[in-house]
């Protein structure tokens, strides 16, 4: 198999799963390292593929038909995982969170958590690293994606109840 081939492979397993894909198990499918995957995708988004790195692996990016919405937020890195459990528990799709960094500018960092399941394994991955949200005193946004929207003011609601919201 050439290079070509296996980034092809990588694009077609990708783009059928609905699940992030780790660099590891690209690996082992591909019976190449971790690293060559990882210099895979790097070309591949180079190339225009829209893949995300998640913290559980790579997604395609893909239109959800739902409605896109940015939320301002405030709160301790405490609070972070009763933040996003408000946000699945409506209905909504977490895609990313977004700091401003006085040296950077912005800097995202993709998420797609779609359910408590993917917000707990989220959060336990932050026990090791800690969230973006801590550069910036706890502000910060997040893109969601929502059926609708009656889901997308119920996360306004819970999130103002909360004390999460960032009020102007």
């Amino acid at each position: 198999m050439t290079a070509e081939e296996r980034r092809e492979g990588v694009w077609k397993a990708l783009a059928r799963s609905s699940q992030p894909v780790s660099a590891s198990a690209l690996a082992k499918e591909f019976g190449v390292s971790r690293q060559i995957i990882v210099g895979d995708v790097a070309l591949l988004r180079a190339a225009g593929a829209a893949i995300d790195a998640t913290p559980r692996g790579y997604v395609v990016r893909r239109d959800s038909g739902g409605l896109r919405r940015q939320v301002a937020c405030r709160h301790t890195a405490a609070d972070m995982e009763r933040e996003l459990d408000i946000m699945v528990d409506n209905g909504c799709t977490v895609l990313d969170v977004v700091v401003e960094h006085p040296v950077y500018g912005q800097i995202t960092g993709a998420l797609h958590l779609k359910n408590r399941y993917d917000v707990q394994q989220f959060v336990s991955r932050c026990a090791q690293a800690r969230p973006l949200s801590v550069l910036t005193e706890g502000i910060h946004l997040h893109t969601l994606s929502c059926p609708d929207e009656a889901a997308w003011e119920r996360v306004r609601r819970e999130l103002g109840t909360a004390g999460f919201l960032l009020e102007e």
